[in-house]
């Protein structure tokens, strides 16, 4: 199966994994990338550009094929030191792709270039794409309202999303929010997207080191079973629904800001959770895509099954209607 995409980051499969605090570790990430799709480091789990580089290499020595990494630039416990440590780290050891989302990374895009990189903006409106595209991105995420961890303010879905960035961009779109299967993939690529990525379908995998406990509640739940938390702050999320998640929404609704906040949804809460399987303990950042997970397989047997099914779909199924 190949698109703009598959040639730009050179992968079999138009199939990239998106950042995952805690989760999108050097594991996970060869095992996505030996399947066909642009594995994913999330750089915001080591403490400085050496940690990351140790990562980096540890990967590569499960992988010969393209990852990527992730950076996201929103408030946290991270400074702008830190970043400009992981992006010097990732020029150094050229990577073949870095995503960017929260804030804008348009400060890096020369030195990443330069290092021969190719560098991804994940966005939630045409006019941050546009944007995108006009500063020098080389692809966009085009991540519909349905995605987990941060969607866009403007709750615009994946369905009406990806065509309008499709139709107003010469950069490739790749569609996140909603795919999981792929059915997800077929319609993506459809409405004019050159790939897919995903997040939440990837945690219910057998090379993703969570506690099995986490991914049988993935498989369980349903896609009514998130809601849309931290507005209050400018941190908007989609969560799973949880005793600790009904705790957030009090505190926002009574006027409490980050300081209340905090300490229940540090991402040091969902370190702890990944090991001993509370899946109360922590806030997980999940997308409505809960609802189309049915089993927990290997990275290969996913990644095959979707492009199996998607080109079933794309050569015979849209033939009925023509």
């Amino acid at each position: 199966m190949r698109t703009r995409a598959t040639e730009l980051f050179g992968i079999k499969y138009p199939i990239f994994c998106g950042g995952m605090f805690w989760i999108c570790e050097p594991n996970l990430c060869a095992a996505i990338s030996n399947a066909g799709g642009l594995g994913n480091i999330t750089a915001a789990h080591y403490e400085n550009g050496e940690e990351l580089r140790k990562a980096i290499i540890a990967t590569r020595e499960m992988t010969e094929n393209p990852f990527s990494i992730n950076i996201t630039m929103l408030p946290s416990r991270m400074t702008q030191e830190q970043y400009d440590d992981y992006y010097r780290v990732c020029c150094e050891e050229r990577v073949a792709a870095i995503e960017a989302s929260g804030a804008p990374a348009d400060r890096y895009i020369d030195q990443v270039h330069a290092a021969g990189i190719k560098i991804i903006h994940k966005v939630g409106s045409l006019r941050h794409a546009l944007y995108a595209q006009k500063v020098g991105y080389d692809a966009v995420y085009a991540a519909g309202v349905e995605e987990g961890g941060h969607p866009d303010f403007d709750d615009v879905t994946s369905l009406i999303l990806t065509p309008r960035l499709a139709e107003s961009l010469a950069i490739p779109v790749i569609t996140t929010g909603g795919i999981a299967d792929g059915r997800g993939l077929a319609a993506a690529l459809t409405l004019g997207a050159e790939g897919v990525m995903m997040a939440t379908r990837f945690m219910a995998t057998t090379e993703c080191r969570i506690h099995n406990n986490i991914k049988n509640e993935l498989v369980k739940r349903q896609e009514n079973d998130t809601v849309l938390v931290c507005k209050s702050i400018n941190l908007q999320g989609r969560a799973l629904k949880s005793p600790l998640v009904d705790e957030v929404i009090r505190i926002e609704n009574s006027g409490g800001g980050i300081e209340e906040l905090r300490p229940l949804i540090t991402g040091q809460r969902m370190i702890k959770a990944c090991t001993t399987g509370n899946v109360d303990d922590a806030v997980w950042y999940v997308g409505q895509t809960i609802g189309l997970i049915k089993d927990i397989v290997s990275c290969k047997e996913l990644l095959d099954r979707m492009v199996l099914d998607a080109e079933e779909i794309l050569r015979n199924n849209l033939g009925k209607f023509i």
